[in-house]
């Protein structure tokens, strides 16, 4: 595999992106044991030419090994020496065929026995100055000084005190190696130390298997002046834990009420509910072994092998969901989902996976959103340490890991979770109607409570760090930031409905201080943020006085697709209006596109593909017998919708799970019949059923059907990213956005695109502008034979279409081109183009860049 040393560094013009060549290094198996390394210097040659020479080296090294063999094989037959014959089955599988994402998404190597070591940064100091340097970008923010001066007072205030008390915010968010249950000793004893903060428990021990769940005289805790319960249990004579590694066990509490109850500890590593009970328990997880780099065993904590890949230049984001992961039936595991579902996405050229419902939930249903246990990865799917290995091989695979994080609110559920932990409910959260979300039937966390910072910050640092997560899509930000939660509100885009007394200023603090730490903590970070609001100043650093967030999540384009799908004809879509909904944007605020997420793949909504095509999917999507004008339709508008996303939308991408392949499902996790807690309207369940919570890949994958051309154009698409760099370019131009053609042209970086929406109108000798005078060819087209299109307009073809310096549509050069009906074009520089690009071993089918594009980066 190859392997990068550094990913290639980019530099900007006001046209184009530049790509310096950076030295890297190859290494491929060539079998079992045979392996085989060469270094290759920028100064020396490119990438591609670097894997061709790689190539020829690996195969003269595999003939001269065959014929060593050869010669050893002989001289034992010679000595009468039996040699056994290795069954051809056997030997094939000992050398893997290089296939295109070896080249594309090379892999890592490592040598062998190395372990992954974290490098830390240094925790900056508060710049002096008022809060308004954000504004350098808006100046209509002037209008809110004053409250960005006074937000900008409490965050300083608030930093100084965690300084002063606290040792550091660094220190500070490192509550999980202080509370709940960590290896220690006292009066130089070792042993395990139970923190817990309960300041309205009148007594708190711990209980579980270690004694038999009957708590002893010395398993009872002692509170301190600040409502922390310490106890300290030695270990035993044989110097093992007094609590084993993998066992049960809860805290039992007289709370405030005088009711004796048990709890979860609220800092507990993992979770695990029984095939035979309802409730959870707590399970004390800390082995005692350390597993070499990249072993995964049962009684080991796992040691990382693969360092984090660099942060991309633009992200295109997997939406992923490791339970319903499966074509089976079932909850799937970290391991299983390691290794069927990260190679499948590294094949489509994804390089970030945003990972679902990861903090344990006892509510499956529920997506992970009503988190019972922040600091315990979700039993269902694995043990911690698998957890662990399946981020490593994704790290190995050169994907970035980013979960989908919780901190806007928490599950109501006592029994499992942290609400009225200690008999009380205003522990972690606000109390009264304040702290309960009226429309999620959740608690509302006070972001001004002390513990509840030490709780929170601990908990973002804590997956980065110990499961090296390499960043986190922030859920349900908007309803953080806002007393009404967002909810019954609409933002008209004045700003005194970002800035006012509807603000919380408590909880946009705590996001500027998250962001501090993390991004200073672990400089190549990245953190996402759900904002339906569209706050100013969202996405700009927390040392400007902005919330921190290194983008946005763009949620108005899903709303604007399922809008114009469900609502207009295909005559009567807006270009106009479709074009200012994807660019309709803060400047200097990145974001984060996409066409659908997750939200409209559950049950009661529906899928791009499902609107598109509805229940045509279920009986004309075959190769072969009966065809359907609505399935041709489907396709073809699909391709359009996500590539004009990707391309007008952001600064980044993200699709969800199965969606690229037009999923024909929606998401129905398993339901028993219940009643709304509010109504008490009976709510009919699916009997548990989990045949709707699961990816039917073996549609996507089978070769007999449709679904493989949607899946082929969602790789090819995200390859041309990769070549050419196009998202995160800094030239965005749209020349035309014709109602009545329904056609737009849109320049991004070197490539011109145009996309012919209309239902009938095929348009010969079309006039488009364009950025420069030039030769330009055909590097894809969603009409291509490998995307299911009719082969009208293709790079095969190899047309050159020169651009001449006669004006259009405000450009300085023009050219003619042949835009079908409902397809999309990409030119590019002549140059840059390889009509002849599928008969290399590097080939992504339909995509004709030339080698693996001018400006590569994973």
């Amino acid at each position: 595999m190859m392997a990068f040393g550094r990913s290639a560094q980019v530099t900007t013009t006001n046209k184009h992106v530049h790509r310096s060549a950076p030295a890297f290094a190859i290494s491929r198996p060539v079998g079992p044991t045979l392996r085989m390394s060469r270094v290759v210097r920028a100064a020396d040659t490119e990438p591609l030419e670097a894997l061709r020479q790689e190539n020829e080296l690996l195969r003269t090294t595999i003939d001269e090994a065959r014929e060593a063999i050869a010669d050893l094989e002989g001289g034992l037959v010679a000595e009468g020496v039996p040699v056994p014959q290795i069954p051809e089955a056997h030997a094939s599988s000992s050398s893997s065929a290089i296939v295109p994402e070896d080249y594309w998404s090379p892999t890592v190597e490592v040598p062998e026995g190395t372990a992954y070591v974290e490098t830390y940064g240094t925790v900056s100091p508060v710049p002096n100055h008022d809060g308004t340097q954000s504004f350098k970008w808006d100046n209509m923010l002037w209008s809110a000084e004053g409250h960005f001066r006074y937000r900008w007072k409490a965050f300083r205030d608030l930093r100084n005190a965690i300084d002063t008390n606290e040792g550091g915010l660094a220190k500070f968010a490192e509550g999980y190696k202080h509370m709940g249950l960590n290896r220690g000793e006292k009066e130089g004893k070792t042993g395990i130390w139970y923190r817990e903060w309960a300041p309205a428990a009148k007594s708190l021990g711990l209980t579980g298997e270690f004694n038999d769940w009957k708590p002893e005289v010395d398993h009872w805790a002692v509170k301190n002046s600040y409502g922390v319960w310490e106890l300290f249990l030695e270990d035993l004579a044989d110097g093992t834990p007094a609590i084993p590694h993998r066992t049960k066990i809860k805290t039992r509490l007289e709370a405030a009420t005088g009711e004796w109850v048990e709890r979860i500890p609220a800092w507990a590593k993992w979770a695990t509910q029984e095939w035979n009970e309802i409730q959870y328990n707590g399970v004390h997880w800390e082995p005692t072994e350390v597993g070499a780099p990249g072993e995964v065993h049962p009684d080991k904590k796992y040691t990382f092998k693969y360092p984090r890949p660099t942060k991309p230049r633009a992200l295109r984001i997997y939406e992923c969901h490791v339970g319903m992961s499966s074509a089976e039936p079932k909850v799937n595991s970290y391991m299983e989902f390691a290794r069927d579902m990260l190679p499948r996405i590294r094949k489509l050229g994804y390089n970030a996976i945003q990972i679902m419902a990861i903090q344990e939930h006892a509510y499956y249903g529920s997506f992970g959103y009503h988190v019972t246990n922040f600091f315990a990865a979700s039993s269902r799917f694995g043990t911690p340490e698998e957890l662990k290995a399946m981020i490593d091989e994704a790290h190995r695979l050169g994907l970035v890991v980013l979960m989908d994080i919780v901190h806007s609110h928490a599950s109501k559920n006592t029994n499992d979770g942290i609400n009225m932990f200690d008999g009380t409910d205003s522990m972690y959260f606000h109390s009264g109607a304040k702290g309960n979300h009226w429309m999620w039937d959740s608690r509302v966390f006070n972001y001004g409570n002390w513990e509840t910072l030490r709780f929170l910050l601990s908990n973002s640092r804590w997956w980065i760090d110990e499961y090296k997560f390499d960043g986190y899509r922030f859920d349900g930000v908007t309803s953080m930031m806002y007393h009404h939660h967002g909810l019954n509100y609409t933002f008209t885009g004045d700003y005194s409905e970002y800035f006012g007394m509807n603000t919380d200023v408590d909880a946009v603090v705590y996001l500027m201080l998250m962001n501090n730490l993390l991004h200073d903590v672990f400089p190549e970070v990245i953190t996402i943020g759900e904002d339906v609001s569209g706050m100013p100043s969202f996405s700009r650093p927390w040392s400007e006085g902005g919330a921190g967030f290194d983008y946005r999540l763009q949620m108005a384009i899903a709303d604007k697709w399922i809008e114009v799908l469900k609502t207009k004809n295909d005559y009567q879509w807006d270009m106009g209006n479709l074009v200012h909904t994807m660019t309709n944007r803060r400047y200097a605020e990145a974001c984060v596109a996409y066409a659908e997420s997750h939200d409209q793949a559950l049950v009661g909504d529906k899928t791009i593909a499902f609107w598109l095509m509805d229940k045509d999917m279920y009986s004309f999507m075959g190769l072969e017998g009966p065809q359907s004008p609505v399935v041709d339709r489907g396709l073809a508008l699909h391709k359009m919708i996500r590539l004009l996303t990707l391309t007008l939308g952001g600064e980044s991408y993200l699709s969800f799970m199965g969606n690229e392949f037009g999923h024909p499902e929606w998401i129905d996790f398993p339901r028993t019949d219940t009643y709304d807690s509010s109504t008490g309207a009976f709510i009919p369940g699916n009997g548990g059923s989990y045949e709707k919570c699961r990816r039917r890949w073996d549609l996507g994958d089978n070769p007999k059907l449709r679904y493989q051309h949607f899946t082929a154009f969602d790789r090819a698409m995200c390859h041309l990213e990769k070549a050419f760099g196009f998202v995160c370019a800094p030239h965005l131009y749209v020349s035309r956005q014709c109602s009545a053609d329904k056609v737009i042209v849109v320049e991004r970086g070197d490539l011109l695109m145009v996309f012919n929406f209309h239902p009938t109108n095929s348009y010969t000798d079309y006039k488009i502008g364009a950025n420069k005078p030039g030769a330009l060819k055909i590097v894809l087209s969603s009409d291509d034979e490998a995307f299911g299109g009719w082969r009208n307009v293709v790079p095969t073809s190899d047309t050159t279409f020169m651009a001449e310096a006669q004006p259009q549509d405000g450009r300085a050069a023009s050219l003619k081109v042949y835009a079908p009906s409902r397809t999309v074009v990409v030119y590019a520089p002549a140059e840059m183009v390889d009509a002849q690009a599928a008969a290399n071993a590097w080939a992504i089918p339909g995509l004709a860049v030339k080698g693996l594009g001018p400006y590569f980066a994973r």
